[in-house]
């Protein structure tokens, strides 16, 4: 065991691929839908040894929040779903915000709030009513607060609000959702604010692993696919659907309005028919993509512009319903332990979830900041 911890402190002071790669502003998605999870302390002693300084949550967590006060960590928090009918009233939207962001942010940067997810390709109508008059009541009460123009408004969106994806260059919203698209991304072009897009080549290859190349989707070496339209060379799935999102949008007419993915990423396990949910494919998928983006690479229609990902998810959740996939997302699992190496988190001590005492898991966590006199502590107590 004390070979173990001295290897361990060894890579994470001395490995520089360990602080380049996870310095590049990756983005991940915190999700909490599990009863094993780490502590939100110790999740946040983790992302600090990892140098990931953006996390993306599903609601406005105070346990969670407060956790990472006086770190650099960024946060977009959800609105969820529920609330939308009742956020509609200005009074309420503005209590919302003065009960779960003004309390934190004097010491925690939170600089999104993501209205819903998910809800144009729902089948609940009121609620799809609902998207854009909440998006404008939070905005307008950021407003009044004297907050807008450090927290921006916008929500997110399945990959299934497209009528058309390829080629790129003749993406376009389904027609039914034309009148609401118009509207968000008029709000979007007003105030600033990215457009949100979860997207998952994942779910192509599911559905036609036949005739969808796994290389292609993987970032692996492969012919690709040209657009006729602009003679533009797609090596990759995912930027082929970021950009026939931006050809969408600006078939609208909003040509200035910036495309995030707000979630994307690779099951390592999933039921009988969710090909290609493997370990292997996880780690691919997602150590290639965050290859890409260590090279600040745009897509081929927006060669300019750095692609901006969260990636889905920091843990494995074991209470989220649906097919076996959706509860294996993780890059790790809840002790800490990484579910596949994509190159760099081997270097992570597993975490004890207890919610008291610190151990040396603990203290391995945050041996990415270590002084001298920590190092002392740890050969005086006889861990080497």
């Amino acid at each position: 065991m004390a070979t173990r911890f001295r290897v361990l402190l060894l890579i994470l002071i001395f490995s520089d691929s360990f602080i380049t790669i996870w310095a590049v502003g990756l983005g991940i998605n915190y999700g909490q839908i599990a009863n094993n999870l780490p502590s939100p302390r110790r999740v946040a002693n983790l992302l600090s040894s990892l140098n990931i300084t953006r996390v993306k949550l599903y609601d406005a967590d105070p346990i969670v929040l407060s956790s990472f006060a006086n770190t650099d960590v960024e946060f977009i928090i959800g609105l969820g779903n529920e609330f939308l009918q009742r956020i509609t009233d200005p009074a309420q939207a503005q209590s919302w915000i003065q009960q779960n962001v003004q309390p934190h942010i004097s010491q925690t940067k939170i600089k999104c709030i993501v209205v819903g997810n998910e809800i144009l390709t729902g089948n609940d109508t009121q609620m799809i009513s609902n998207l854009f008059p909440a998006m404008q009541t939070v905005y307008s009460a950021l407003k009044n607060l004297g907050l807008n123009k450090q927290i921006y408004v916008t929500t997110a969106h399945s990959y299934g609000i497209l009528a058309n994806s390829f080629p790129p260059s003749a993406g376009s919203f389904r027609p039914d959702l034309v009148e609401y698209m118009q509207n968000i991304l008029t709000f979007h072009t007003q105030t600033g604010s990215p457009f949100l897009i979860n997207a998952y080549p994942f779910f192509a290859y599911k559905d036609n692993p036949g005739q969808v190349s796994l290389s292609y989707v993987l970032f692996q070496p492969n012919n690709g696919q040209i657009d006729p339209n602009t003679n533009l060379h797609y090596d990759n799935m995912l930027y082929a659907q970021i950009d026939a999102v931006y050809s969408a949008i600006k078939a609208t007419g909003h040509p200035n309005v910036q495309v995030q993915v707000s979630e994307t990423g690779w099951p390592s396990r999933g039921d009988q028919n969710e090909v290609g949910a493997t370990p292997e494919n996880a780690r691919l998928y997602n150590g290639n993509l965050l290859r890409r983006i260590e090279q600040n690479q745009g897509t081929p229609a927006k060669q300019s512009v750095p692609v901006d990902i969260y990636i889905f998810a920091l843990f494995n959740e074991n209470m989220k319903p649906g097919p076996d996939s959706e509860r294996n997302y993780g890059l790790y699992f809840p002790d800490g332990t990484p579910v596949y190496n994509i190159g760099l988190q081997d270097s992570v001590p597993r975490m004890d979830y207890s919610s008291s005492g610190k151990n040396v898991s603990d203290m391995f966590i945050e041996s990415s900041r270590c002084s001298n006199s920590f190092i002392d502590m740890l050969f005086s107590l006889n861990y080497f």
